[in-house]
């Protein structure tokens, strides 16, 4: 599946639901179909942690502190980090020793991070530019639906 397909069937699935719960779940199933992903699913900030939300894929981290691995230096700095092989990351923390490359997009509603988008791949270098500005147009999409 390519990102005009899951954009595609994402729309479709906010129109005909809802429930933001469903709709979060159905858009990361939906994103877990393109090619080479493992992994894919949200962390949402609670107390001052990243805390596992709706996802597809082997069993994760429950908790990320803010500013650790990937996906606590996303929200942290709020901003896209795509990483080409994960071993070479400072502090990557490794929820399956076998991912090596990830892209985290940060949440970001009315100016306040809320979460993170996570990607994992078994391939290095699997995600580049193109898949982050796709990545970031879902964020934004799932934003103004109100998911979350």
């Amino acid at each position: 599946m390519d990102y005009e397909r899951v954009i595609f069937n994402i729309k479709l699935q906010l129109h005909k639901e809802s429930d933001k719960l469903a709709n979060l779940c159905n858009s990361i199933a939906f994103i877990k179909e393109l090619p080479d992903v493992s992994w894919a699913g949200v962390y949402l900030e609670k107390d001052g942690e990243l805390v596992l939300g709706p996802f597809q894929g082997k069993a994760a981290c429950n908790r990320i502190k803010v500013g650790s691995g990937v996906c606590g230096t996303a929200f942290k700095e709020g901003r896209t980090f795509v990483v080409s092989d994960v071993e070479k990351f400072p502090g990557h923390i490794a929820c399956d020793s076998m991912s090596r490359s990830e892209i985290v997009v940060p949440i970001i509603c009315n100016d306040k991070k809320i979460g993170v988008l996570d990607l994992d791949s078994y391939s290095l270098n699997r995600f580049n530019e193109f898949d982050k500005e796709n990545l970031e147009e879902i964020v934004r999409l799932l934003i103004e639906s109100n998911v979350f």
